[in-house]
């Protein structure tokens, strides 16, 4: 028999973030990846086409939690210390969490997944971890009931290095254990348990897909064998114009062209190899959306969908990190936990995907993915920061379609706290609290009209943007800012900046007021600094 739903003033909350999934690689959005639990929480509730995250994974969390541009919640670059509280690596006291805030409205706080914004760890140094110290905090000493999954920022998915279950270190299985399978699994029990209490949840369920490696099951593999050998522009130019004939972008704007750093499909060196590096991406998100699939027929089991507010989206743009041996793979565990050697890198001789192998899909996969946008994850151009945001809630949403208006992560926070009568206290637990960056998208749930009040502004690694109406300024590091009007040209191809000197000027000022008050330093400054951080951790490792 069905659990009775809640008044509609206590909705249930799910928050579910994938991970380094890109503008274009949901079917809703164009894509031929299968993704029909994505996409009918998309046909049945809002689109929001311009929503915004920070660029790079950590920062975009923090935000996401915070409700706080990252340096404000102490994530300005990543997990390293860089010496001030916007670069500590780990969230701030002045900072609150979303659980932090909902558990004292009568919430149970769950998350299953990422955790990612509590300090640096090295995954080959796994075995030494402490976390749990003032500058490694774990989602239970930010305001979480429960948690199960990593707390750094990237696993093995069939042989991670090291699991958490609230405040230890849990056991894997070496034959039997996929990770997107099995945060799933642990969301659903921790779903079940808040049912049968009868309390309020706010899940976060936080995916590590489909971030490298690339590791899927074989079945889901095989749904994608033969589906890109068409190559890399064909694909991107499919999925743009599926966008237009969906109707998910608010104008028809022109794709931007391949990446320069992309060669023609015709001169790919390895054409099967590379065709089967997108098939195994494809298959992770393909297994993301089954898993999402399962956590919705539990809530429809337990009587809880109809109240539950579902949110998803993506923490950054398409990843082009190419995964050299001696480059991102050296820091990674080579052993699985079988005792068998992972072979690690980008090898053309190795088909991607297995357990005993380590890959990324690389710059022109990603280039597909974030179409029809120019470049990808850690730059603030459109591919690096765009992300669809569905938002599902048959209770209390009284709209559906799409929406264009601009928005981004920091609004999510203010929010859910508003959805669930929940209040943002001056101060939590002694501590001051910093007045929010976020405005609140609610007045869309209820079917008004939303505008966000305020610009919207970037900085990752010396890459910077401001986005104020429909005009948005932006500069790769070290390099001059460029001005588009994002109605006229959101694919970035028309720099108005020589013709629009004074507006530049003004945007200018007003990127720069903005971050010299939340502590942005100039990145020739900090790039030393990691640098020596990662020499020293890795001499170490």
């Amino acid at each position: 028999m069905s659990a009775t739903p809640r008044p509609l003033d206590r909705p249930n909350i799910l928050l579910i973030l994938a991970d380094d999934m890109g503008f274009a690689d949901l079917g809703v959005m164009g894509s031929e990846i299968r993704t029909p639990n994505l996409d009918g929480l998309a046909r049945r509730g809002l689109l929001l086409a311009s929503m915004y995250n920070c660029a790079r994974c950590c920062p975009t969390r923090a935000a996401l939690l915070t409700g706080l541009y990252p340096h404000k919640a102490g994530v300005g670059h990543m997990g390293a210390d860089l010496g001030t509280p916007a670069y500590q690596g780990y969230l701030r006291r002045d900072a609150a969490t979303i659980a932090e805030l909902l558990r004292p409205a009568g919430y149970r706080t769950l998350m299953s997944g990422k955790w990612h914004v509590g300090g640096e760890y090295w995954a080959r140094l796994a075995d030494t971890w402490r976390p749990g110290t003032p500058d490694r905090p774990t989602p239970r000493q930010r305001g979480f009931d429960r948690f199960y999954g990593i707390i750094d920022g990237v696993t093995h998915f069939f042989s991670p290095h090291y699991i958490m279950e609230d405040d230890r270190r849990a056991p894997v299985s070496p034959t039997d254990f996929y990770f997107t399978d099995a945060i799933t699994d642990r969301a659903i029990a921790m779903i079940e348990a808040s049912a049968a209490d009868k309390q309020p949840f706010f899940m976060y369920l936080a995916h590590a897909a489909p971030h490298w490696p690339l590791h899927a099951p074989p079945e889901d593999i095989a749904r994608y064998a033969g589906a890109y050998t068409q190559g890399w522009d064909a694909v991107r130019t499919a999925r743009h114009e599926e966008m237009l004939a969906r109707g998910v972008l608010q104008h028809h704007w022109p794709i931007s062209p391949r990446d320069e750093q992309a060669p023609r499909w015709s001169a790919a060196q390895a054409p099967n190899w590379e065709a089967s590096r997108m098939a195994v991406y494809a298959a992770m998100v393909d297994r993301m959306d089954q898993a999402i699939g399962r956590v919705l027929q539990a809530l429809q089991r337990l009587g809880q969908f109809d109240n539950t507010l579902i949110l998803f989206l993506s923490d950054n743009g398409g990843c082009a990190e190419f995964m050299a041996e001696d480059g991102w793979a050296k820091f990674m565990p080579d052993i699985h936990n079988d005792g068998r050697r992972i072979q690690m890198g980008n090898r053309p001789d190795l088909p991607p995907g297995g357990p005993l192998t380590y890959m990324s899909y690389d710059l022109p996969w990603a280039n597909v993915s974030n179409a029809p946008f120019r470049l990808f994850k850690h730059w603030v151009h459109e591919g690096g920061i765009s992300t669809p945001l569905i938002m599902h809630w048959p209770a209390g949403l009284k709209q559906s379609g799409v929406v264009h208006a601009p928005c981004h992560v920091v609004d999510i926070l203010p929010t859910l706290l508003e959805v669930a009568g929940a209040a943002y206290p001056a101060e939590l637990d002694g501590q001051a609290l910093q007045p929010l960056d976020g405005e609140s998208l609610a007045p869309l749930l209820a079917g008004r009209p939303w505008a966000r009040q305020q610009p919207i502004f970037w900085e990752h690694e010396g890459n910077a943007a401001i986005r104020s109406g429909h005009f948005k300024l932006v500069r790769k590091f070290n390099q001059p800012w460029e001005l588009y009007d994002m109605d006229a040209d959101r694919t970035e191809l028309h720099d108005l900046s020589h013709g629009n000197g004074a507006l530049t000027n003004d945007l200018i000022r007003h990127y720069e007021h903005w971050a010299q008050s939340i502590g942005v330093l100039d990145w020739n400054v900090l790039l030393p600094r990691l640098l020596s951080i990662w020499q020293m951790e890795d001499a170490h490792g």
